[in-house]
């Protein structure tokens, strides 16, 4: 075999070129690890926002989107007394009945964003146990509670959502009480408010949803027999980790679309190092020929120009490791829901170390194996 040493010399033998291979698999592996980072955090978030423990009841033929359901209030207490099942603390059950709502708060410098609001009891924290307020208090009349991350939703300052400033809904202007996190979850970019107020304000009679807290996740089917015997309360029961997975395939086309642009923008990269591949062995047939007229095979140089080409991509991909590391590790992305982080987790770092190593041996094949393929006394002459 050809040394290592004879791959290391003829890469350095033309810097250009060599740093062209490097920038183009360090382009191609970067824009892998974001797509990677983007749809695994998106997808993380909606996972993790539901629990298998909790039962959402929703109004019938509104399973998709909490946002346009509508139950009757009195059907929250004929829930917690007709549902077997329910887990309690200090002989409470563990049921929250919800307004979700889709509107535009009013900011100090005079923006008005769209935010999800959600208007609650202190029996939103029995069922939602990630929550934890990390400053302030629960939310009185006329006060609310900012998540953690709301402020990037918003698009404003986090100092503008702090305890005691003030926002603007509706005309009125709601004191910050409290901030809560929920880490891992689109709960942490929620605006909440005391039920009471938001139904006035938005002149709502009944409730978006009742969340319910069971005691295992089998017992979910006691909340599916209750929505279809109370046939007048017209409720589809589902469990709270269906709900957010049905939103995840709801925006799988968003996460298709990041892949095709990445896969796309690779294909182009890999064909372009392909043509830089040919050009740069063709113009090395003579000393491959040479090679082979002084006792050295066929395999063993395809294997030296192979080790060329994965040492030009695989310093790319370190090179993309670090500047994913710099530029998208943490980074906060919006979306209609809510916020998620991009993280570099092994899978993300796996799928960008395979599409070097794919991009140095598909780049390289074809080109090595058409400089072998001359005859020997056909590759001395050629000039």
């Amino acid at each position: 075999m050809l040394p290592f040493s004879y791959a290391t010399r003829n890469l350095l033998r033309d810097p250009t070129r060599m740093l062209q291979k490097i920038g183009g698999a360090a382009l191609v592996v970067f824009l892998i690890f974001a797509a990677g980072a983007f749809n695994d955090g998106m997808k993380r978030v909606l996972t993790a926002t539901g629990s298998s423990r909790n039962v959402i009841l929703l109004g019938a033929g509104s399973e998709e989107s909490v946002e346009r359901s509508e139950i009757s209030v009195q059907a929250e207490t004929l829930a917690a007394a007709g549902i077997r099942g329910i887990e309690e603390r200090a002989g409470a059950p563990a049921v929250s009945g919800e307004v979700h709502y889709m509107g535009e708060v009013q900011l100090a410098d005079g923006s008005e964003p769209q935010a999800l609001l959600r208007g609650i009891t202190p029996a939103a924290f029995e069922v939602h146990r990630e929550v934890r307020i990390i400053a302030g208090s629960f939310p009185g009349p006329g006060e609310v509670l900012v998540g953690r991350l709301a402020y990037l939703t918003l698009d404003t300052p986090s100092e503008s959502l702090q305890v005691g400033n003030q926002i603007g809904f509706e005309e009125q202007f709601f004191t910050i009480s409290g901030i809560f996190d929920a880490p891992g979850t689109v709960m942490e970019s929620e605006i909440w408010f005391g039920r009471t107020d938001l139904m006035t304000f938005t002149q709502r009679e009944n409730l978006s949803c009742i969340v319910a807290r069971m005691n295992t996740s089998e017992d979910f089917t006691y909340a599916d027999l209750f929505a279809r015997q109370r046939l007048d309360l017209e409720l589809v029961a589902m469990r709270e980790s269906d709900y957010y997975g049905k939103l995840a395939q709801f925006y799988a086309p968003i996460r298709g679309m990041t892949w095709l642009t990445a896969l796309l923008i690779a294909a182009g990269a890999a064909f372009g190092g392909m043509n830089m591949q040919y050009a740069a062995f063709a113009t090395r047939i003579r000393e491959i020929a040479t090679l082979q007229a002084v006792g050295y095979s066929r395999i063993s140089i395809f294997v030296s120009l192979l080790q060329e080409s994965l040492l030009a991509t695989l310093i790319g991909t370190l090179l993309a490791a670090f500047l994913a590391v710099a530029l998208l590790e943490g980074i906060a992305v919006n979306f209609s829901i809510g916020t998620f982080s991009l993280s570099l987790t092994p899978k993300v770092i796996m799928m960008g170390l395979v599409t070097g190593m794919a991009l140095g041996t598909i780049g390289a094949i074809p080109p090595a194996l058409r400089c072998l393929r001359a005859s020997l006394p056909v590759a001395l002459r050629s000039g």
